[in-house]
């Protein structure tokens, strides 16, 4: 299935460009869904996925009502320690949703596309509208953060401590944790595992979605080494509401003008340059006057259908090469490696690389990223890291140790 993640800053029209790719999609001949979170004119307003046209479905996010149904079981699972507790129930009319649960329930969401319930639909193309720019970016790493967390606190020995529970519990005179957390636990890492591996799949991209201008520039900057960091590609930027270039208004004239400098920068940054990652391609969407109020209005944003790429090497996020590594006296030279992880925007001073175990922990901005190494990495020691031109070259060193010798 192709997966198109759709966002910008706020209020640049993310759902309006998501809604216009799904029906691309759709007028291309691709079973379609298309998920949001809000209201899109022209669409059914139901949670669904209910159809909206003869190749597209749509489905709405309710963080409301997962936000409960998820507290309600977990209350009816954990009635034991709450009786303990002394603590009351509580009814679904009473529960409020909390920060965090519309993320919460975009993860769910995507889940059940991908694996759940909705899977059956057989559907090509999944396209998804996410939340502002810096808000997207911590969302599509909760799930490889959230696996990570379980893992340390419920590792996979806790197998052996079930036997010492019932011990436990009598000498400290409370029950220990019952077998439901560690069963929920190993659920939800299954869960978060379907959902990471439909984000990391080649076949997702991005598409990212701006109104031409000086605050627009900073946003995409910033989170395009987000993104770069977790492993996600871009495949389009949208120049989303751009005024006639040729207006006799002096008002709206000043206007274009200011876009025309903005797109003028995009177009120069995405030219080829040696040795650095490929840009997305650009599309500009022209300003219709007014908010798209039907699924006709869509249409004439022209938003072209997401492609179907082939896999392959050329659309690895990240990639390592093998170099040769000078030994004593030039004898017996081995081969070192270089882990090359494109990440645009980045700047030397703002970069962070440390090595812990078998795992790289990144720091690039704001942005944190603990990668496990690939097996034969993780037989060698760091011996250097070079950021140039947006890609950051961390070079491996055989670790004597560690590596098989020749006879």
């Amino acid at each position: 299935m192709r997966t198109v993640l759709v966002t910008g800053p706020g209020g640049a029209g993310t759902t309006t460009v998501a809604a216009a790719t799904a029906r691309a999609s759709a007028r291309a001949g691709r079973r379609t869904l298309l998920v949001t979170p809000d209201r899109v004119p022209g669409f059914p307003d139901d949670p669904g996925p209910v159809a909206a046209d003869e190749l597209l479905d749509h489905a709405r996010t309710d963080s409301g009502a997962h936000f409960r149904a998820e507290l309600l079981a977990l209350q009816d699972r954990a009635s034991a320690v709450f009786d303990l507790l002394g603590a009351g129930r509580m009814d679904a009319e009473e529960l409020t949703e909390l920060p965090g649960s519309t993320e919460l329930a975009l993860l769910n969401t995507l889940h059940r596309a991908a694996s759940g319930d909705w899977s059956e639909a057989g559907y090509d193309t999944l396209v998804v509208a996410l939340p502002p720019l810096t808000e997207a970016v911590a969302l599509l790493a909760l799930p490889g953060q959230l696996r990570r967390y379980l893992r340390r606190l419920l590792p996979e020995e806790r197998q052996a401590a079930r036997a010492l529970r019932p011990v436990l519990a009598q000498l400290a005179g409370v029950p220990m944790p019952a077998q439901w957390l560690y069963a929920a636990a190993a659920r939800k890492d299954a869960e978060l595992a379907e959902v990471e591996a439909l984000i990391e799949d080649r076949s997702t991209t991005l598409r990212l979605v701006a109104e031409p201008g000086p605050a627009a520039e900073d946003a995409l900057r910033a989170a395009r080494t987000g993104f770069a960091l977790h492993g996600l590609r871009t495949d389009l930027l949208v120049a989303n509401r751009l005024l006639p270039r040729h207006s006799a208004d002096p008002w709206f004239a000043g206007l274009a003008a200011q876009q025309e400098k903005t797109l003028t920068r995009w177009y120069e940054d995405r030219a080829p340059r040696p040795g650095a990652p490929a840009a997305e391609e650009l599309y500009e969407a022209p300003h219709l006057g007014h908010d798209p109020r039907t699924a006709e209005d869509l249409d004439l944003l022209g938003i072209p259908a997401p492609d179907d790429r082939p896999a392959g090497r050329a659309d690895d996020p990240w990639w390592t090469e093998q170099v040769p590594h000078d030994g004593p006296d030039g004898a017996d030279a081995a081969e070192g490696y270089v882990w090359c992880l494109p990440l645009p925007g980045a700047v030397k001073s703002g970069l962070r690389l440390v090595r812990r175990g078998d795992e790289i922990l990144l720091a690039v901005g704001p942005y944190r990223r603990s990668v496990r190494l690939e097996s034969a990495l993780r037989r060698c020691t760091v011996s250097g890291a070079a950021l140039r031109d947006g890609v950051l070259r961390v070079r491996f060193t055989p670790d004597p140790s560690l590596w098989p010798r020749t006879p």
